[in-house]
């Protein structure tokens, strides 16, 4: 589907600027809103950020983004769901840029000669006539390929033609590269050749976990006996194989299903759509429902179900990532209207699970692009100006807030903003000392002082705005710290949380004020407030945390909640060391026996917080 361009011109900052670190693939649109490009990376941000680079590009590439009016992408768990997904968007689309293999009409399979006494695997196209096996299919030569290349990686079975094999007298590149053990003279004998057989198989078949433990029995007998050599190189292959399996795409479905994520913060609700049919991803989109007050994400999924799907050819199954209000009668109109039955399901397991978290994952993407774009942005100050009563436009904001466990290890954020969003350069934290555990007024009065003194230093300008997490002593304590320091240009304000610490229902501390301020009913300045908000209380969290992991002197592991010490040995083993499991998926995790789907989900994020953030 053709994705809806901004009427605005491409604003490269802005876009990089709060691109993702993840892996996955990136679009590129012309101003007619076609696809020109379509390429996909390990890290997003690195690999979109080298084309607006000053280096000077290749005729190819200048003439391309010349013509780029917009960029979209999609995050993927793994480097290797994005490979698979770059092929499919590629063969559909045929984008002007891209080298694009012709559309075949037989998928390609792989295929293992088991007839032969020393079996050869290869990329297989046509009828399968020969005896043997055959795994697959694959959506392209090129990931069948791809897995070839990898698979020579792991277990060193032939992949040369028997026209070849038969006539060898000498090895070839491939033993001297360790990729071949050279049966066609003699170098290994059939049985040692038949396990690496038989490894492959199990590998193609879909058990790398079996495979895995077989290889660690083998490493742990190896350095039972001292063989530290051969442990090492099983435990290299252990490591090699569980990269594979990462870039493995299981595509279960087989039938037309759309996913549908939502998510809506400061006001501002965002819906992503990915379409499946017969098994492959064929793009997503993403839209933007408007409204005027904050809805349950429920309710916007219904409300855009029902508008998008009755004047369209309904699929077979909508997977949501919230229960819709009225899911029964959203159900049955549906159905009605489809001539078959279209189930709605937000509780889902298996590869329905994996599209549903990829939804969620792009869905919280897009949703935070939107909220930097450039023209919100300054409407929103254009608003904080009025409901303060500014006599200028702000130009920079400050926001603190204090973050402690039972007063232990309290640390302080300071978060900046200017006219273009959140100036994470400029963000700073505070460890706070020599003050009782558990004030917050000290705390803010301490953080306030410090953060000042340097700019009084000439570290970083003053801020129009200083916006304070908290009520009237919060206020007060930064006041204290600003008077000493003689600094009198600054408005304080602070940022009084709601009933029921309800988004919306905020109220303003200023400090020539009895009563707290309102704001106007559905002012865009309070966006603004509630973003700064947010993400100084986001970033005195992990501060905080980092600090508190540091002062117990824990393993990264350690850190986890309900991962043991057998767990954390099994995982360690398993992946070859910290490294390895970092670089591992969800998917990969879970697949360890004892580690469920949810603490695989934990195990995660705790390596990859906040994008690096």
């Amino acid at each position: 589907m053709p994705s809806e361009l901004p009427e605005r011109p491409f604003d490269s900052v802005t876009f990089l600027k709060n691109l993702t670190t993840r892996p996955g693939i990136y679009k590129m649109f012309n101003d007619q809103g076609d696809i020109i490009y379509v390429g996909k990376a390990k890290n997003l941000k690195n690999r979109v950020s080298s084309y607006f680079k000053t280096q000077t590009p290749s005729p190819k590439q200048q003439v391309m983004m010349s013509k780029v009016a917009h960029i979209e992408v999609t995050v993927t768990h793994t480097e290797g769901e994005a490979l698979l997904l770059e092929c499919q968007q590629i063969k559909r689309h045929k984008p002007r840029y891209n080298i694009c293999l012709r559309d075949d009409k037989s998928f390609p399979y792989i295929y293992l000669s088991t007839a032969h006494e020393f079996p050869q695997i290869t990329l297989h196209r046509g009828a399968k006539k020969l005896p043997g096996k055959y795994f697959g299919p694959y959506p392209s030569s090129i990931a069948a390929k791809e897995s070839l290349k990898l698979l020579q990686k792991l277990f060193p079975v032939r992949q040369c033609d028997d026209s070849v094999y038969n006539y060898r007298t000498r090895p070839c590149l491939q033993h001297q590269i360790g990729r071949c053990t050279a049966p066609c003279v003699g170098l290994i004998d059939k049985a040692s050749y038949a396990l690496d057989v038989d490894s492959t198989m199990l590998f193609l078949e879909g058990k790398g976990g079996i495979l895995i433990e077989q290889l660690i029995v083998k490493m742990e007998q190896a350095a039972s006996v001292l063989d530290y050599e051969q442990a090492a190189s099983i435990r290299d292959q252990i490591v090699r194989l569980r990269s594979v399996l990462e870039k493995q795409f299981v595509q279960g479905e087989r039938g037309d299903v759309d996913v549908i994520a939502c998510a809506n913060q400061l006001n501002v609700a965002c819906i992503q759509v990915f379409f499946i049919r017969n098994g492959q991803h064929l793009g997503n989109k993403t839209f933007f429902p408007k409204s005027t007050q904050a809805y349950e994400p429920g309710a916007i999924i219904e409300a855009f179900i029902a508008q998008y799907y009755l004047d369209r050819q309904i699929p077979h199954e909508l997977i949501v990532s919230h229960e819709p209000t009225n899911g029964a009668l959203l159900t049955e109109v549906l159905s009605a209207q489809a001539k078959h039955a279209v189930p709605i399901s937000a509780k889902v397991r298996g590869e329905r699970a994996k599209w549903l978290q990829m939804a969620a994952t792009n869905v919280q993407q897009s949703l935070l692009s939107k909220l930097a774009e450039k023209s919100g942005l300054y409407a929103r100050f254009l608003s904080l100006q009025q409901e303060l009563g500014c006599p200028e436009l702000p130009k920079r904001l400050e926001c603190f807030d204090i973050s402690h466990t039972q007063g232990e290890q309290t640390v302080a954020s300071c978060v900046v903003f200017d006219r273009e969003g959140p100036l994470k350069s400029a963000y700073r934290r505070f460890n706070i000392t020599g003050i009782t555990g558990g004030d917050d007024y000290a705390a803010i009065y301490q953080a306030v002082l410090r953060r000042f003194k340097r700019q009084q230093q000439g570290e970083h300008p003053a801020p129009d705005i200083l916006f304070i997490d908290g009520g009237k002593g919060q206020v007060k304590a930064a006041q204290k710290a600003l008077e000493e320091l003689s600094v009198n240009n600054v408005m304080i304000v602070g940022v009084s949380k709601g009933p029921d610490r309800k988004p919306g229902m905020e109220k303003l501390i200023l400090v020539d004020q009895a009563l707290p301020k309102a704001v106007t009913a559905g002012a865009s300045g309070l966006l603004l407030i509630q973003h700064i908000r947010d993400e100084a209380h986001r970033f005195a969290i992990t501060g905080h945390r980092q600090r508190r992991s540091k002062a117990k002197k824990q393993s990264i592991l350690e850190g986890i909640q309900g991962l043991g010490p057998k767990r954390r040995q099994q995982l360690l083993k398993q992946f070859g060391g910290l490294q390895g499991i970092a670089q591992a998926g969800v998917d990969a995790l879970s697949s360890i026996n004892g580690i469920s789907r949810p603490l695989a989900q934990r195990i995660y994020e705790h390596f990859h917080h906040q994008d690096g953030n």
